[in-house]
């Protein structure tokens, strides 16, 4: 008979304690090979397939798609052994058979090749593999846990819980309830909802937050809802939006940016002429094959990191609990990038020690990864400054918000042609406004229009980049 084993939502490392299940690579009877990505889920940080670390059937699935769920929950359960196969061509039957997996994933560990995947028909398994494996709490390691099956007849601990909340609970009544999601019982408490009262819409009852949500949309007024009547009148209904994943990270560290950081903003318009013409310059050189033409972007980047090696004030970050300044020995470049999913963040690596060329090849890498949303958690995170250029909307300014908790923010406006005195006399220049919204616990406003000036004066004059090359 084969052996049932409980998969669930593995650390994915970088702190992060929940991901949003965003669509299963699998059905319930197909075969998984070892370390096949299974579902897709989207975290505060990146789209991320996580594969099962078990070759075999599945038998269930926990959460539907846009469900939240946290580590250490279920995710599927997958029978492990000799199963029989549906005919496919001359071949009548296959085996699923146990072994580890060789991911790398927090709690995984590693093991033999994969197997092919296929469907099985459900009556090739027993009824202990087939029904959904009740959800336990996470084991301290992180590891993967394998339940034990019921004995026949015997009614599994969470569907009878399950069958408790349907029927309904008396206020005295105490025992589990079918919750894994600490998401779920924060939004409860916080609408005065008593579980025991809910059933749940998930595998053996288990309570989703969707059933929460629904049970404030339709239910009776809560005394914490009577207290916001009045605020609802006012507001009327609308479209609500989940603050989560990519969005819900973003709010949370803007939100925190601006509640922790005492942020100042100074700006100048630069000309921009002569960057331009270097830049042409630069990629007219070499006739065809010399490489992918230089951004205005990396120009900036490369202009960015000088600019810190002359005020590394600005590539710090503030220990509140120790009370002291960290100034930071290298430069890991940030750069705001608008994708369908949100803003994000990629970080271009030792930007300090990489030259115009590799910045521009590495921001080209990370700006295709947002789009298509194969960024990975580490790229995103480990910035030290960020630069935001604005300009691509169509704007002139902006007072960026510093990314938590970096000490500074470079935004640059749009580069358009603009009345300008140049060399005594008016012209029309090539104009760009440059914005610097820095930390003042780390420096006054010397230390960053220094730093601001030193950015407009390479801007408009390209050579006096040349003297730090």
């Amino acid at each position: 008979m084969p052996q049932v084993l409980e998969f669930k939502l593995p650390d994915l490392g970088e702190g992060l304690t929940e991901a949003e299940i965003v669509r299963w690579l699998v059905e319930i009877g197909d075969v998984v090979a070892i370390d096949q990505p299974v579902v897709e889920v989207e975290t505060a940080k990146a789209m991320v397939e996580v594969p099962c670390p078990y070759g075999g059937v599945v038998t269930a699935r926990f959460g539907e798609e846009g469900a939240e769920l946290p580590v250490g929950a279920p995710l599927l359960t997958v029978a492990v052994g000799s199963v029989e196969l549906e005919p496919t061509g001359s071949t009548g039957e296959a085996e699923a058979e146990p072994s580890g997996s060789g991911n790398v994933l927090v709690g995984y560990g590693t093991g033999a090749p994969p197997v092919r995947r296929r469907r099985v028909r459900p009556e090739g398994l027993s009824a202990p593999a087939v029904a959904p494996v009740a959800p336990v709490a996470p084991a301290a390691s992180g590891a993967p846990t394998a339940p034990v099956a019921p004995a026949a007849g015997v009614v599994p601990a969470a569907s009878g819980a399950a069958a408790s909340a349907a029927s309904g609970v008396s206020d005295g009544v105490r025992g589990p309830v079918a919750v894994v999601s600490p998401l779920v019982r924060k939004l409860a408490r916080q609408h005065d909802l008593d579980l025991r009262r809910l059933a749940g819409s998930g595998p053996d009852g288990l309570i989703l937050r969707a059933d929460v949500e629904s049970a404030i949309r339709s239910g009776a007024e809560t005394p914490q809802e009577a207290a916001t009547t009045d605020q609802a009148a006012v507001h009327p209904a609308g479209e609500r939006v989940p603050l989560r994943g990519v969005r819900g990270a973003v709010a949370d560290k803007l939100a925190r940016s601006r509640r922790e950081i005492p942020d100042a903003t100074c700006w100048v318009d630069a000309d921009a002429t002569e960057l331009m013409a270097a830049r042409a310059a630069m990629n007219g050189a070499g006739g065809p094959g010399a490489g992918p033409k230089v951004s205005v972007l990396a120009l900036l980047a490369r202009i960015c990191t000088a600019a810190l090696a002359r005020y590394p004030e600005l590539n710090s970050t503030v220990d509140q609990e120790a009370r002291e300044i960290v100034r930071l020995p290298g430069v890991n470049l940030g750069f705001a990038a608008q994708t369908e999913r949100g803003l994000v963040v990629p970080v271009v690596r030792d930007a300090h020690a990489r030259s115009t060329e590799s910045i521009g090849a590495e921001i080209t890498r990370l700006t295709e990864a947002a789009r298509t949303g194969t960024l990975k958690p580490a790229e995103l995170t480990g910035g030290t400054f960020t630069l935001n250029n604005y300009g691509v909307f169509g704007v002139d300014g902006s007072t960026p918000i510093i990314n938590h908790p970096e000490a500074a923010m470079l935004g640059v406006g749009r580069i358009v042609p603009k009345p300008w005195v140049h060399e005594g006399e008016l012209a029309v220049r090539r104009v760009v406004q440059l914005s610097l919204t820095f930390d003042h616990r780390v420096c006054d406003g010397g230390t960053a229009g220094g730093f601001l000036r030193y950015v407009a004066d390479c801007v408009e004059q390209p050579a006096v980049l040349l003297r730090t090359l």
